[in-house]
Formats: C-alpha cells, sequence, structure tokens
C-alpha cells in the first residue's frame, strides 16, 4: 500500500483518472516484438525475425537508402463468447522493427524466406560500394 502511495504521489500519469485502463485497451506498436538476431560479412547482411503464427502474407519489408524496414500485426487468436482467459501472455498487435543497414544494398537482390516461424531477410551488399583492391603498377 505505501508503495502505491508513494508512485501515485511522484508518478503523476500513474493511473490519471483511471487512464491506465484505457491505455491497456488501445492498440500499441510494441518494441521488444519480434525477437530479431542481425550479422554481417563482406558480401550481405542478414536479419531473421521470430514471427510465429503470423502469415507471410501480412508482413511489409521495404528499403529506403540505408535503413530496412520489417512490419506486421499478429492478430489476437479468436475465442468462443464463453471462454475467459485466466492468463495470457502472448502478445498481439502490430510491430514495426527499423534497422540502419551497414552499407549500400543491392535492392533488386533481397530475399526473404519464411520456415518455421522465422522470416530470414537477407541483402546481399552493392557491387559498386564493396572495397576492391587497387593494384599499383611501375611506369
Amino acid at each position: 500500500m505505501y508503495r502505491t502511495r508513494y508512485k501515485r504521489a511522484f508518478d503523476p500519469w500513474t493511473d490519471f483518472w483511471g487512464m491506465d485502463d484505457l491505455f491497456r485497451t488501445l492498440p500499441r506498436v510494441h518494441n521488444g516484438y519480434p525477437v530479431t538476431s542481425a550479422w554481417k560479412d563482406d558480401d550481405k547482411a542478414t536479419v531473421e525475425l521470430e514471427l510465429p503464427g503470423i502469415d507471410p502474407k501480412d508482413v511489409d519489408i521495404s528499403i529506403e537508402g540505408h535503413r530496412l524496414s520489417i512490419s506486421g500485426e499478429r492478430k489476437v487468436a479468436e475465442t468462443e463468447d464463453k471462454d475467459h482467459y485466466q492468463h495470457r501472455e502472448r502478445w498481439h498487435g502490430k510491430f514495426t522493427k527499423t534497422f540502419d543497414l551497414p552499407y549500400d544494398v543491392d535492392s533488386a537482390k533481397v530475399e526473404a524466406h519464411y520456415k518455421n516461424g522465422i522470416l530470414t531477410v537477407t541483402l546481399p551488399r552493392a557491387e559498386a560500394d564493396k572495397p576492391r583492391r587497387i593494384e599499383v603498377t611501375l611506369n
């Protein structure tokens, strides 16, 4: 009880006129979802996202400049009217993940594959952006 009073006294946004319940019911973008991994080598960058239960057709992938954006939505599971949740941890709602790419990408060769709930996006490095060795010649 002391902790609740303390929190309300020093956090003006805590349950302001019951708004806490309202904000819980609004759809929101969740930054921690989906879980991702990203890595690169000299020839390509790869991004993997865990998207179980999401139809790959509902995922949008776009590249603009050096930025990759992946967005979509996990829909609420359908239940019958008589069913009431006792516990629910599965997240649902819209998500957007944005990645700054380490180099220019050949967007015509970007590939995206979905298997076993994992979306893998492969982003090949543009040939013009690859370092090249210049040989010195004697005159």
